[in-house]
């Protein structure tokens, strides 16, 4: 199928990156998942070949690119391994905060070493008792002189243990009402006194992706790190919750072509009662149930990604796709495996990993009740 927003040179990129990914990612994956994270030399391999941060100025060591190739550059990754997330995330989700919202100078300070690879980044939005209520967030922050001091914790951090800034929601002001309008965004660096983390967290998937806890204990941070204005971070969080979101479909939708394909190659070769597994009708019904998921999950994806690139608000599509997609990959996760039988199960073979990637791909982003929420609000319920 021919994408609506990519041209010829999206194409040869993609044959570029591919063989990239070949030779620096494909072979390590395995041992990447089993370490429990990826290592930091990756990255910067990836910075070197210009394959972070591609879309942003050239005076801060983008290309200026347009987003249809990073919407290649996550396709692929996917393609490796859905523990490969926390580089779309701060490709995609964090650094256009600095983009969209910082200063000149600090567009200066940040963005080159995040080309690089130098400088790794997450979003810090999740505490231990607050989730996609993001106007109730626990963590706070006090001017004092030149300094905020920040206190607060937040847990599911992607990118936690590697991340050299992340850009972290708190509460510059606890009286305000209605209580969204007290959240402020802080960019807070490796180093700043009081600022640690806690345990990489054990997962059920993704298990070369770092997540970690982070804490903030009377952390100094300087004035000159707040991200925009003060007291409109809740603003700030949901302009770009739309490319999050819209990363999440495209991630959900790259594994359920990739987990397709390979069930289609295995039911052929594997044979059972003397001839291949294809061939019973029970197998070619749930096939044919799945590609035309698949296919109809493309065409929406593929138009939305369209409108998006063209700057179009599509925020219920988007949640629509989010919500969707990812159901649809959780439930051809369940399908493939069975239709692997025994070897399914065991993890030399790649549909055991996705059983178990593909889950939290329906929590993180916004849950997928919260999906529906959005979609029902926007039709007027």
């Amino acid at each position: 199928m021919k994408h609506p927003y990519l041209q010829e040179e999206h194409e040869q990129f993609r044959k570029s990156f591919r063989k990239f990914l070949e030779k620096e990612a494909i072979p390590n994956y395995e041992e990447w998942e089993n370490d429990r994270i990826i290592p930091r030399d990756f990255w910067i391999k990836m910075g070197e070949q210009g394959y972070l941060c591609p879309d942003i100025a050239e005076e801060y060591g983008g290309s200026e690119t347009d987003w249809a190739y990073s919407v290649v550059i996550d396709e692929e990754l996917e393609r490796v391994g859905t523990g490969l997330i926390g580089i779309a995330l701060h490709n995609d989700i964090v650094v256009p905060y600095i983009t969209s919202f910082g200063t000149n100078e600090q567009k200066q300070r940040w963005l080159p070493s995040c080309t690089t690879g130098k400088t790794i980044t997450a979003i810090a939005m999740t505490e231990p008792g607050t989730g996609s209520d993001l106007a109730n967030i626990q963590t706070t922050a006090k001017l004092e002189g030149d300094y905020y001091i920040v206190n607060g914790a937040k847990t599911f951090i992607t990118n936690g243990i590697h991340a050299d800034l992340v850009i972290v929601a708190c509460k510059t002001d606890t009286e305000v009402r209605p209580k969204h309008k007290g959240v402020s965004l802080l960019v807070i660096e490796r180093g700043h006194p009081g600022f640690s983390r806690g345990r990489k967290l054990d997962k059920v998937g993704l298990h070369s992706q770092d997540t970690a806890e982070l804490f903030f204990e009377d952390c100094k941070v300087p004035k000159e790190n707040l991200l925009g204005e003060e007291g409109k971070g809740f603003l700030y969080l949901m302009d770009k919750l739309q490319q999050e979101r819209l990363l999440v479909a495209i991630g959900a939708q790259i594994a359920s072509e990739d987990m397709l394909k390979s069930t289609i190659d295995y039911v052929k070769s594997r044979e059972a009662f003397g001839r291949p597994v294809s061939q019973f009708q029970n197998t070619q019904f749930k096939i044919a149930e799945m590609a035309t998921d698949v296919e109809m999950g493309r065409v929406f994806l593929d138009q939305l990604i369209a409108k998006h690139i063209a700057g179009a608000n599509v925020v219920t599509e988007v949640s629509m796709a989010k919500w969707k997609l990812t159901e649809i990959a959780r439930n051809i996760a369940t399908q493939c495996m069975q239709l692997h039988g025994g070897y399914g199960y065991m993890e030399e073979y790649k549909i055991a990993r996705r059983y178990r990637d593909i889950p939290v791909a329906s929590i993180y982003a916004g849950t997928n009740d919260i999906m529906k929420t959005i979609i029902a609000k926007n039709l007027g319920l």
